[in-house]
C-alpha cells in the first residue's frame, strides 16, 4: 500500500540543488508581481460571461440524451466493478485492482480529468445515478426537496475531503477490503441520506469528489456559461474568477493543501519516527499530524486575509474573495506529489481489471532529474497563477491606490506556501 499512498516514494533524495531551486521560485515570484503591479492595472477577467462557444455539433453531441445516459452507465458500472471486486476479489491490492481504483484512478485521476474536460465527476458519479434512478421510479422530481441551509456551503464536501484523506493517508489499513467497504458504505448512506432530503442539489455541496473535480475544473479551458447553457473555450483565469465565494470554500481548498503538504511530509524518517515512537499510538498521533497540517495551511491564510482587510480599508469579508487563489496552488502540489504515481499505479490498476495477476508497473516515463524538475516547476507555476489570481481581484476590490500594497500578505503567504512546498520535495 505504500506505493498507492505516496505518490513519489522518497522524494527527499530528489537530485536537484534546494539553492537553485529556491532562487527560481522567489525569482518567478517576484518577477511576476513587480510585472502585474506596473502592467496590469484593471481587472481582466470576466468570469463566467467569458468563452467563445464550441461549435454547435459538439455542444450537441455532449448534451444529447444518449452521451449523458452513456456517462451514468459507465460510473455505475464503475462503481459496481470496485465494490464486487473488494468483496469477491483477493485482499491484496498487489492482486485486487479496487483500491488502486478508489486511491488513484479515481482520487489521483480526477486532477487531469477535471482539467482537460471540467467537472466530469458530477456526469459519471454513481451515487447520481442511483438518487436519479430512485426518483423514477417514485415519480419524483430529483430536483425536489427542502432547500439547503445558505451556510451549509461547502461544509459538507470539506469534511468528507478529510475524512478521504484520513482514510488515505493515516489509516491503520486503508487498501482493505474490509477498510474500503466500510468507507464507500459511509459514503453512500450519507449521500443517498442527504439527496433524499435536500434534491440532487445536495450533491453539489456535499458531495466531496464532486466539489473536489469542480474546484480543479475551474482551470479547464473547457466550460459551461450560466447565463445561456453553451459550452465555451476560454481562459482557465475566468473559470478560476467565477468560483462561488461558498460558506466553506476556504475550509475545502485549506484541506487538499493541508492534506497533500502531510502527504509530503508524512515519508520523511524524522516523521515515521515520531509516529511508531509515540506514546499516542501511530494512528493518534497521524491524525493529529494530519489535522496540523490542514490547521497550518488556514492559519496562515487567514493571518493573511486579516491584514489584507487591514490594508485595503474596504474588503469586510477577504477570507473568500481570494479563496481562489489557492486552487492553482493546491493544482501544483496535487501534480508533484502525485504524478509518478498515476503513471506508474493507474496502467498497473487497468491491467489487474482486464485480468492481469500482479503485473509489473510500467518503466518511468522520467527519470529522477526530470521528476524533480517536472515537480519543482508544478509548484512554481501554481503559486505564480496564484499570484495572477491575486493581482485581478485586487485591483477590482482595493482602491486604486492601494491595489498593489494590498497585494503583499498575500505575496508574503505565497512564498511562505512556496517554501514549504519546495522544502517537502528536496530538503
Amino acid at each position: 500500500m505504500t506505493a498507492l499512498a505516496h505518490g513519489i516514494g522518497s522524494q527527499h533524495d530528489l537530485p536537484l540543488s534546494p539553492f537553485y531551486a529556491f532562487a527560481g521560485a522567489f525569482t518567478a515570484l517576484f518577477v511576476s508581481f513587480l510585472a502585474l503591479g506596473l502592467l496590469w492595472s484593471a481587472s481582466r477577467f470576466c468570469g463566467d460571461r467569458a468563452g467563445r462557444p464550441v461549435p454547435a455539433a459538439v455542444q450537441r453531441l455532449a448534451d444529447a440524451r444518449p452521451t449523458r445516459t452513456a456517462l451514468r452507465a459507465l460510473g455505475l458500472a464503475a462503481g459496481l466493478f470496485v465494490v464486487l471486486r473488494l468483496l469477491l476479489g483477493p485482499d491484496d491490492p498487489e492482486r485486487n485492482p479496487a483500491p488502486g481504483a478508489v486511491y488513484v484512478l479515481l482520487w489521483v485521476g480526477l486532477v487531469p480529468a477535471s482539467l482537460l474536460l471540467g467537472p466530469v465527476w458530477r456526469l459519471v458519479n454513481p451515487l447520481r445515478t442511483v438518487h436519479l434512478a430512485a426518483c423514477r421510479l417514485l415519480r419524483r422530481d430529483p430536483g425536489e426537496g427542502r432547500p439547503l441551509p445558505a451556510r451549509l456551503g461547502l461544509w459538507p464536501a470539506a469534511a468528507g475531503l478529510l475524512a478521504f484523506t484520513w482514510l488515505e493517508l493515516v489509516a491503520p489499513d486503508p487498501a482493505s477490503a474490509t477498510t474500503l467497504l466500510l468507507f464507500l458504505t459511509l459514503h453512500t448512506a450519507v449521500q443517498l441520506a442527504g439527496a433524499a432530503r435536500h434534491g440532487a442539489g445536495w450533491f453539489d455541496h456535499a458531495d466531496a469528489f464532486e466539489v473536489y473535480s469542480g474546484l480543479l475544473a475551474r482551470l479547464s479551458p473547457l466550460g459551461r456559461r450560466p447565463a445561456d447553457g453553451r459550452l465555451v473555450l476560454r481562459s482557465p483565469f475566468n473559470g478560476l474568477d467565477a468560483t462561488p465565494q461558498s460558506p466553506g470554500l476556504v475550509a475545502t481548498v485549506c484541506v487538499m493543501l493541508g492534506s497533500t503538504a502531510y502527504d509530503g511530509f508524512s515519508d520523511s524518517p524524522s516523521w515515521i519516527t515520531t509516529v511508531q515512537t509515540s506514546p499516542l499510538g501511530r494512528t493518534a498521533a497521524a491524525t493529529l499530524g494530519l489535522l496540523a497540517a490542514v490547521a497550518l495551511v488556514a492559519t496562515l491564510y487567514a493571518l493573511c486575509s486579516g491584514a489584507v482587510r487591514l490594508i485595503s480599508g474596504r474588503i469586510r469579508h477577504p477570507l473568500p474573495s481570494f479563496a481562489h487563489t489557492l486552487v492553482p496552488i493546491a493544482l501544483g502540489y496535487l501534480v508533484a506529489h502525485y504524478f509518478t504515481l498515476f503513471v506508474t499505479e493507474g496502467p498497473r490498476t487497468v491491467l489487474m481489471a482486464f485480468g492481469a495477476d500482479d503485473p509489473a508497473p510500467p518503466d518511468p516515463l522520467l527519470g529522477p532529474g526530470g521528476v524533480a524538475t517536472l515537480q519543482v516547476l508544478a509548484i512554481v507555476l501554481g503559486h505564480v497563477l496564484g499570484v495572477v489570481a491575486a493581482h485581478d481581484r485586487s485591483v477590482r476590490l482595493f482602491p486604486p491606490g492601494r491595489a498593489v500594497a494590498g497585494q503583499l500578505p498575500l505575496l508574503i503567504l505565497m512564498i511562505t506556501y512556496t517554501v514549504g512546498g519546495l522544502s517537502l520535495l528536496i530538503v
